[in-house]
């Protein structure tokens, strides 16, 4: 088998660098997809229901996509085709997303409407993502693996960065920070305006800049015989078939995806309650009388775009983070220890009323993102057979979009066992219960072992 070259750093950088304006997009959906919907209307209690669709749309699309691109060869490349694709999905949507209450639809309507928006925007974004994970698995040898993955987590993060502090910045300049009942404030909306701007030309960057290997060159690489590049490929034999780390970090994904969409759901209403004091109205729900959060007010406006700050600030500690793991030898170490650090910064959160002295809790939860996004993908990739990488690496994603269906399932139940009848939620203890997840999943790295493809 040919021994894949040595890249150099830029052309790492390149094979990663659509991954920012991909982030952006992300950033945006996991910052303000709560905000959107708590404007227009919904309970806090329901807000998790409203996050089932996009994991469940990606735990069916990710295999597909991952099975067609291993079989895909055009002269625009192996995955490259399908990034495209999936990027013009996502800038079509977060077009049309945050006007989602500007129609002139009911609330019902257009709770609706943004639902299905998000759908497809969690789709197209996912379509759009797994190929540069794929790439780097196609054209990075495994003594680079690592550095590949840690620029791409970086990337990633600084993606992250920007997205979550559009909406923030927009209402500093002056760009309405509020709306009438029902509508998305214009600092959200411009705020995605320019994500999907920046996402379609981070990835034409990357489209131009990189060339995947021709098949003949990848098959000698990869030692790939004739006969196994036509064979057929059977989803349920490759999961019978894989090998046991594809298990054991999926178990560990499943506690770190559930803690992060728990944080996504909640973190919202933590703030506008715990530190920005939003003041309450009375909503009937189902003929019952029920005390929740004025979204319309100021406060709660501005306690969402300071979650923009958190999430950002998050960011900032995943990408020094991620610049330190390299160095950390032991990798089941490295990856055990970030998680404990992330647990301990969601738990801190239910003591601080402090926005500043939140800083120092979402810099810890940084450190669990970062790990997440890097040491996965390494381990498995590093144990995987060439031949279906795409197919696995699909197959992967469901241990990222099932722990995300199963906390969205029954997020709103835990939080009715937590809310005391006639009381705000307490969705603070949500993100305490996602600290939780976070040390058990640093528990369970102990039982990863990690292979060597053959």
């Amino acid at each position: 088998m040919k021994k894949i070259p040595d890249l150099g750093f830029w052309q790492l950088w390149n094979i990663s660098f659509g991954f920012f304006g991909v982030q952006i997009a992300y950033a945006l959906q996991s910052a303000n997809i709560s905000r959107i919907f708590s404007t227009l209307g919904a309970d806090p209690h329901e807000l998790s229901y409203f996050w089932i669709l996009p994991p469940l749309a990606g735990i069916i699309v990710q295999p597909i996509i991952g099975v067609l691109s291993d079989r895909t060869w055009t002269r625009f490349g192996r995955r490259i085709p399908y990034l495209f694709v999936g990027a013009l999905g996502a800038v079509c949507v977060m077009c049309l997303l945050p006007n989602a209450g500007s129609f002139g639809m009911t609330v019902g309507t257009a709770m609706l409407f943004g639902l299905f928006s998000l759908m497809f925007l969690d789709t197209s974004i996912n379509v759009a993502m797994q190929p540069f994970k794929m790439m780097v698995g196609d054209m990075v040898n495994e003594k680079q693996k690592g550095l590949a993955y840690s620029i791409q987590s970086f990337l990633c993060n600084a993606g992250s960065l920007a997205g979550y502090l559009f909406p923030f910045i927009f209402a500093a300049i002056g760009i309405s920070n509020t709306a009438s009942k029902g509508v998305i404030p214009d600092s959200v909306i411009y705020s995605f305006y320019i994500g999907a701007l920046i996402l379609i030309l981070c990835v034409i960057y990357t489209s131009i800049k990189v060339k995947e290997y021709p098949p003949k060159e990848y098959a000698a690489y990869h030692g790939i015989a004739g006969e196994n590049k036509k064979e057929k490929v059977n989803i349920f034999k490759l999961l019978v078939k894989a090998p046991k780390v594809f298990w054991t970090v999926g178990l560990v994904q499943f506690f770190c995806w559930a803690a992060f969409m728990f944080m996504w759901t909640y973190t919202n209403g933590t703030v506008a309650l715990n530190v920005f004091d939003t003041p309450t109205v009375e909503k009937i729900v189902g003929g019952v009388s029920k005390t929740v959060l004025d979204t319309q007010s100021l406060q709660y406006q501005s306690a969402a775009d300071w979650v923009g700050i958190l999430f950002a600030v998050q960011a900032i500690g995943s990408v020094i983070w991620a610049a330190l793991i390299p160095v950390i030898k032991n990798r089941k170490f490295a990856y055990a220890f970030s998680l404990l650090l992330g647990g301990a910064g969601f738990i801190s959160v239910f003591f601080i009323h402090d926005p500043y002295v939140l800083f120092a809790s979402f810099l810890l939860i940084g450190c669990a993102w970062a790990a997440m996004l890097a040491l996965p993908f390494t381990i498995l990739t590093n144990a995987l057979t060439f031949g279906h990488m795409g197919t696995y690496l699909g197959l992967f994603n469901g241990t990222i979009c099932i722990p995300q269906i199963v906390a969205a399932s029954f997020g709103g139940m835990i939080l009715s066992r937590f809310t005391t009848p006639g009381a705000v939620a307490p969705e603070v203890d949500m993100l305490v219960l996602a600290g939780v997840c976070l040390i058990i999943g640093a528990c369970c790295v102990g039982i990863i072992k990690e292979e060597q493809s053959l």
